[in-house]
């Protein structure tokens, strides 16, 4: 059934485009550096695979078999904008997921956590958005307290999540709360975690804020954007051989670090005349991806 879905998407997706080019494909080893096949294929499957749970390759480059989707509505959390099917994960995810809401649950105006993307059934690269997210191994987090854990699927479509930067993400605001920093620390001090990503003003924010014990901080990493939401990201499984972990974060705390990155934005550096213009990132092929990936994709 796989197969006739994923040769019905690409022959759909190659009609579509000019004459001149070549007709529909199957997913074979035959057309690996198609660009059209990775994020295509990845984005069209509706559900995860019937493999035991596995992550393969890395964070942006890679994909997952035997996902879990987390339930639209749990005890202490809401998956939000569920028409992106994005609510996909490893098991070590959803757990996290279960324990980091459950902990939310027990701060102040906070009925748990709306959850954003995870990952798409069987990973890999997304149509649209991220770069990461492709190993069931990564989930945002909204900064936007959640009043009620019943919301429609509708609801979930039109509410957002709030902004917690000011001067362009050289500061928090006065929407950013103590609560906020609890639940980062809580998720950074889990030892699933490999690394939080959130904007610099937040960071240098819990910099100097923190007290006691400040190891958690060396995990949460200033990033462009992440304002409306924070995005973890999870340690390999234990005896997943062929997913690849990220480098550990530099020794330290990382709040010189972070900021840098504060100072840069106050006062940016004059561009650069000779420089030359950025290149755009070429869409990951199949051929980018781990062989496994493959199999992923054909399994029932």
């Amino acid at each position: 059934m796989v197969r006739f879905i994923i040769a019905a998407v690409l022959a759909a997706t190659l009609a579509a485009c000019q004459a001149e080019e070549p007709p529909a494909i199957s997913v074979s080893s035959q057309n690996l550096n198609d660009n059209r096949v990775a994020k295509t294929l990845f984005g069209a499957l509706p559900t995860s695979s019937e493999q035991p749970p596995q992550p393969f390759g890395g964070y942006a480059r890679g994909c997952q078999a035997g996902a879990q989707q987390l339930s639209e509505t749990g005890p202490t959390w809401q998956a939000m904008r569920l028409s992106r099917n994005r609510n996909w994960a490893q098991p070590k995810t959803i757990r996290f997921v279960s324990d980091l809401s459950r902990f939310a649950a027990t701060q102040p105006g906070w009925e748990g956590l709306y959850i954003g993307d995870m990952s798409q059934p069987r990973g890999g690269p997304m149509l649209t958005g991220h770069r990461s997210h492709q190993t069931g191994l990564d989930v945002d987090v909204w900064m936007l307290p959640p009043e009620r854990l019943d919301l429609t699927a509708a609801e979930r479509e039109s509410i957002s999540s709030i902004s917690m930067r000011r001067n362009a993400g050289a500061f928090t605001n006065s929407s950013w709360t103590p609560e906020h920093e609890a639940i980062v620390r809580a998720a950074a001090s889990d030892p699933r975690t490999a690394r939080i990503f959130i904007f610099p003003g937040a960071k240098v924010a819990m910099c100097n804020s923190a007290a006691g014990d400040r190891s958690w901080l060396n995990k949460v990493r200033p990033w462009w954007g992440h304002h409306y939401h924070f995005h973890v990201r999870l340690n390999c499984p234990e005896g997943a051989s062929g997913c690849t972990s990220q480098a550990p974060p530099p020794p330290g705390d990382g709040c010189e670090e972070a900021q840098g990155w504060v100072d840069r934005i106050l006062n940016p550096p004059p561009p650069d005349p000779d420089a030359p213009p950025p290149t755009p990132r070429a869409d990951l092929t199949m051929a980018n991806l781990p062989g496994q990936c493959l199999d992923v994709l054909n399994a029932e």
